[in-house]
């Protein structure tokens, strides 16, 4: 394989994302047109569920790929920029630190939760691990975080993966509903949207599902919680660490961890765009045309991450690691609402 080859491999060029983009896009404006039909479901749900139609029913094949790949990840991360535009840095502090202590308690138990359970259901460390930190945290990008780390087998971090998408899906069609159910508030929803559900993508779908402000009020409060994988991270690699010493390892056996490889930049960015609006750059007559760029940009995101939703993998995965998602996921959902209601916040 040439240098050029393997540079196509790394980093997909336009002309190699053009196909599964343009399929994200189309399917994102037809969802984005349904979504004002029937605004209760909303465009993000309808573009996850449409995605994950086309791929199970269709099976786009592999000249789709980058794109897709592409638009589930760096179209996700603008959009979460450009809804910093819309969002002042006195209302992103005073988010953040209002939904801290609730995310704190939910991380605990995310974590005990999976130590625990996973124990009774006889799933070992590593996948306890990367379940217990995908929930806790930030679905699939912790535990791309995390991997690097504890190095497990490729067959547990899909293990993983499979099963915190699988919750992810469900949170993104189950929450809102639930939400409405219970007469949430919009902060309420967002507090528990925001520290409940495991990926970005996710958490912003279900929140806008229920209200602007509750998707503006989840968005702020799951980006602080994705801020805590940098010292959960750390944490991990100083345990690993220690492991590999008293096993008289090499002492670079870990030397691959490294903070800027596990920090979300694109959290920085959205700060820079809050700052600009903060200080008056951006004009309150183009907010609303970059608050619906933002939808868009959301709607095409999720689209390409049910465009990567293989359900026959998901079943393949087996029962433990699923019966732990599920367990680890309930269990961080309740002590959301529960913390919410001790405090008077629902």
């Amino acid at each position: 394989m040439t240098a050029s080859s393997i540079a196509t491999l790394i980093r997909p060029t336009l002309r190699d994302s053009a196909p599964g983009l343009l399929l994200a896009v189309g399917i994102g404006l037809l969802a984005l047109l349904l979504g004002r039909w029937a605004p209760l479901i909303g465009g993000p749900v309808i573009g996850i569920v449409l995605g994950i139609v086309v791929r199970n029913l269709l099976s786009p094949g592999a000249r789709y790929t980058p794109g897709i790949a592409f638009a589930g990840k760096k179209v996700l991360q603008w959009s979460i920029i450009a809804l910093g535009f819309g969002l002042s840095l006195n209302q992103v502090a005073k988010t953040g630190l209002e939904s801290l202590s609730v995310t704190l308690v939910t991380m605990t138990v995310a974590f005990l939760t999976a130590w625990l359970l996973g124990r009774w259901l006889g799933v070992h460390d590593k996948l306890k691990i990367l379940i217990g930190v995908g929930t806790a945290i930030c679905g699939g990008s912790a535990i791309a975080a995390v991997t690097p780390i504890i190095r497990p087998d490729d067959h547990d971090t899909a293990f993983a993966i499979s099963t915190i998408f699988l919750f992810n899906l469900v949170a993104v069609l189950l929450f809102p509903l639930l939400g409405h159910l219970m007469h949430l508030s919009d902060l309420g929803f967002g507090l528990w949207a925001g520290t409940a559900i495991n990926d970005t993508s996710s958490v912003v779908a279900a929140g806008y599902s229920f209200s602007k402000a509750a998707g503006d009020y989840a968005t702020i409060v799951k980006l602080t919680r994705a801020t805590l994988i940098i010292p959960v991270c750390l944490v991990l690699a100083f345990v690993v660490a220690a492991r590999e010493k008293r096993k008289h390892a090499q002492a670079g056996s870990v030397g691959h961890f490294s903070l800027a490889s596990i920090f979300p930049w694109f959290i920085l960015w959205f700060l820079v765009a809050s700052a600009l609006r903060t200080v008056g750059l951006i004009p309150l007559a183009i907010q609303p045309a970059i608050h619906t760029l933002a939808e868009f940009l959301i709607i095409v995101a999720l689209t390409a991450i049910g465009l990567s939703a293989n359900l026959r993998k998901m079943a393949a995965s087996g029962a433990r690691p699923i019966l732990l998602g599920l367990g680890v996921w309930i269990a961080v959902s309740v002590s959301s609402l529960l913390v919410q209601l001790v405090i008077g916040q629902l």
